[in-house]
């Protein structure tokens, strides 16, 4: 190589190489928007609101969604950067970049610091494989040197903390304990075909079903370590934690559709295997979501036509008001199982999709098949429109109670021109509801 192409080719990685140190860190001004919702004018926050296709959608409703100082809402999109990590603040509807190369799964939000934990490498140029690592990212360090103009390299606000071994295949699919000190995540492959004790090899089951068997995972976020928790002999989906209880874990089979037995639980050190909510072969149990210390939801599905569903249809005869439906609380402890509320027959939801509820323990809250949301008084089982449907957009709305029990997060195609383009929207609880007394209180 000449001189001459040498130096063009040094200053284009220099280039390159600023430029990506110029976007972890990079800030968009304010988007908020606040308009009423057309059905029931409750005050709806955009706190994003970009056009031309460009989705912003919302971390799953299973993980905490704002920073641990309430401040900021952490959420996925593309902003001319590739699929990064960004947050808004909810005041100052400030919006930073908080990943520089992107990140494979779940955003796991600290739940008593302002960190951010995600998953990156897998993959790789020609084929070849990049170790999978687990990284801490420094919000508050961040978005301090974000707001000054003083951002430095990705290096100063992350670490590495462990390296995932080659042999377990892992996509992302994680959730984080308690106390922020360990990290649980679903693995394949091999390692995971000697099954836990009372565990068996399940067989195939609905239109989607691949049978398989999978695992969990610990990792110690401090020094790296990985340890066994347990395998299975179906599919793991959603990987969840209790935030209030360290070392509690929740986890689904996942089917792509109807499960038969969806709902599971089981402690970091592979004690307490069991299913969450045991379920009937006529029950489609779905979206289970932990809300407080000893509580988790369950959405009860019935969405499907009662003639429709026979024995031999897809997913057989689940899915049907024929049999009790709606939002299901499960006490973790007892496992005594209650229903909150449901889409009242007249509306146009035809049935409860994806559940969540407020740590006080006053709220259920729900989406339905037309894209409405639902809030729910636990106390006296009354069923609210809190807001009328956000078009069908990309995704679902996946409401998810924000820590103080008064406000609601979903993502939402309704101010998108295209109708299917989401954006980052906040609910307020009316200040109407929250003033509510009642003589025989629910929670202490």
């Amino acid at each position: 190589m000449n001189n001459k192409a040498f130096i063009t080719e040094f200053i284009i990685a220099v280039f390159m190489l600023s430029s990506a140190f110029g976007q972890m860190g990079r800030r968009w001004p304010s988007e908020n928007k606040v308009i009423d919702d057309p059905v029931t004018g409750v005050p709806l926050t955009f706190l994003t609101s970009t056009e031309g296709g460009n989705s912003q959608s919302k971390i799953y409703q299973t993980h905490r969604q704002w920073t641990s100082d309430g401040k900021w809402l952490i959420f996925r999109g593309s902003r001319g950067t590739g699929s990064q990590a960004f947050a808004v603040n909810e005041q100052t509807g400030d919006i930073v970049q908080v990943t520089e190369t992107g990140f494979s799964g779940m955003l796991c939000a600290g739940n008593k610091t302002m960190m951010l934990y995600i998953m990156m490498g897998g993959g790789g140029r020609g084929g070849s494989k990049v170790p999978q690592q687990i990284l801490e990212i420094d919000l508050a360090r961040l978005f301090a040197d974000s707001e000054a103009g003083t951002v430095k390299s990705p290096a100063d606000y992350q670490r590495v903390c462990g390296t995932i071994p080659s042999g377990l295949q892992t996509d992302g699919n994680m959730g984080l304990d308690a106390n922020d000190d360990f990290m649980y995540f679903r693995v394949t492959g091999p390692e995971t075909a000697e099954l836990s004790p009372g565990q068996k090899l399940e067989p195939g089951f609905g239109p989607r079903f691949r049978q398989s068997t999978s695992g969990l995972r610990s990792m110690n976020l401090k020094t790296g370590e990985v340890k066994f928790i347990c395998n299975v002999g179906f599919g793991i989906g959603h990987v969840q934690t209790n935030p209030w209880n360290p070392g509690e874990i929740v986890f689904c089979w996942e089917t792509g559709g109807k499960a038969p037995q969806r709902t599971w639980t089981v402690m970091a050190d592979g004690s307490g295997l069991r299913p969450l909510y045991p379920e009937a072969p006529y029950e489609w149990i779905t979206h289970e979501a932990v809300i407080g210390r000893d509580e988790a939801a369950i959405a009860i599905l019935g969405h499907r036509d009662i003639a429709a569903a026979t024995p031999d249809s897809d997913w057989g005869i689940a899915g049907t008001t024929e049999h009790p439906t709606g939002v299901g609380i499960v006490n973790l402890r007892t496992r005594e199982m209650r229903l909150v509320g449901q889409v009242p027959a007249w509306a146009s939801g035809r049935s409860d999709w994806h559940v969540h509820g407020s740590p006080d323990g006053r709220w259920a809250v729900f989406d339905d098949f037309n894209y409405q949301v639902w809030l729910v008084d636990r106390h006296n089982g009354e069923t609210i429109l809190l807001a009328g449907s956000q078009k069908r957009g990309a995704d679902h709305i996946h409401p998810t109670f924000n820590a103080d029990s008064t406000r609601i997060e979903i993502q939402s195609a309704l101010i998108s021109p295209d109708g299917r383009s989401l954006n980052i929207c906040v609910i307020p609880i009316p200040k109407s509801l929250l003033d509510r007394n009642y003589s025989n209180r629910l929670m202490p």
